[in-house]
């Protein structure tokens, strides 16, 4: 018995016009649901987060679905990666952003910079970044936004526009 299957170009049709709704976008990452958040999905993020290996904790810091004690813990992790995870984690509380924008590793406060939930008094505050490569992500990040219509010039901050 053969596992290939031969259909007819109606055969086709019929089963296109038969897929559900949802499974008919152009985006393929659009026809892939997540597992919906479980206690037990949480715990395991709890595990992760309290892993001895750093790459394991980064993991952890990068999840949607951690409790926000977790972000906390993680956001203040010795390993300069697992806060740098945290920073770029669009799902990261605000008041943990404000915090790791004064992060002394210069990739975190990068991450932070370029995250674009980023509070704007963090944003302020990097734009005056000792590091140059902060203040170009800052900058970067600003003209981004004018080019993808986020915000016109006129309403960025000045400190912003200072560094173009």
């Amino acid at each position: 018995m053969s596992c290939i299957r031969f259909n007819t170009p109606a055969q086709r049709r019929q089963l296109a016009a038969d897929a559900p709704a949802m499974l008919t976008s152009d985006d393929p990452v659009a026809q892939f649901l997540s597992p919906a958040v479980t206690a037990s999905k949480v715990a395991r993020i709890r595990r992760l987060a309290g892993d001895p290996d750093p790459k394991i904790r980064e993991a952890a810091a990068l999840s949607y679905h951690a409790p926000l004690e977790v972000y906390e813990a993680l956001s203040r992790d010795p390993d300069a990666g697992v806060r740098a995870c945290i920073a770029k984690n669009e799902h990261a509380p605000c008041d943990i952003l404000r915090r790791l924008a004064d992060d002394p590793d210069e990739r975190v406060r990068g991450f932070v910079a370029i995250n674009y939930f980023v509070p704007a008094d963090a944003m302020q505050a990097l734009a005056d970044d000792p590091s140059a490569v902060v203040r170009g992500l800052v900058d970067w990040k600003a003209r981004l936004a004018v080019e993808e219509g986020r915000v016109d010039d006129d309403r960025l901050e000045p400190a912003l526009l200072a560094a173009r």
